[in-house]
Order: structure tokens, then sequence, then C-alpha cells
């Protein structure tokens, strides 16, 4: 199943942070709280008001309590506006 959003809507995905150090240490997942940081999945049209900035495949950063949450097929998305970005990730 697919999901196109609408208007000025964008669909996150959580981004999977490494699980391991630089220097080979593995993390402990139990009692880890999910970053904020998510990819975008798909990108609404935008509206006459709203033109659309963030592109599908960027990582960014949203606040915690933003957004509607949606599970298709198992996997977990969120829904947020795009005035709820706060950031682009950038290496």
């Amino acid at each position: 199943m697919k999901l196109k959003p609408m208007a000025d809507n964008v669909l996150l995905k959580q981004y999977e942070a490494a699980e391991t150090t630089v220097s080979g240490i593995i993390l402990a997942t139990t009692n880890k709280e999910k970053p904020a940081i998510y990819e975008v999945v798909s990108v609404g049209p935008g509206t006459k008001d709203v033109e659309m900035t963030i592109k599908a495949g960027e990582r960014v950063v949203v606040g915690k309590f933003v957004g509607t949450d949606v599970t298709i097929d198992k996997v977990d998305y969120k829904f947020v506006k795009q005035d709820d970005i706060l950031a682009v990730v950038t290496d």
C-alpha cells in the first residue's frame, strides 16, 4: 500500500540511527528514546499559499508531539505539515 500526501503534508518514516559507535561499541536498544529525526518518504504538491521546499529522501527534525502517527504494513509513519519541520539534517 502506498500513501500520497495531499496539500502541504509530508510523510515521514523514523530514521534508523546506527546501533554501534565508531569504535565498535554496540549500543543498548532498551530504554533508548526514539530520536526526533525522520526520513522524508513523500511530499504533497503544496497549496497556492505554500510552496514545498522539502524533498523525498531528506532527513528532517520535527517536534516530539507534532503530526499524526499511522501504521501501514507494520511500518510506522508520521504525517506532518511542512511548517512543523524544524530543520533539515545535512552531513
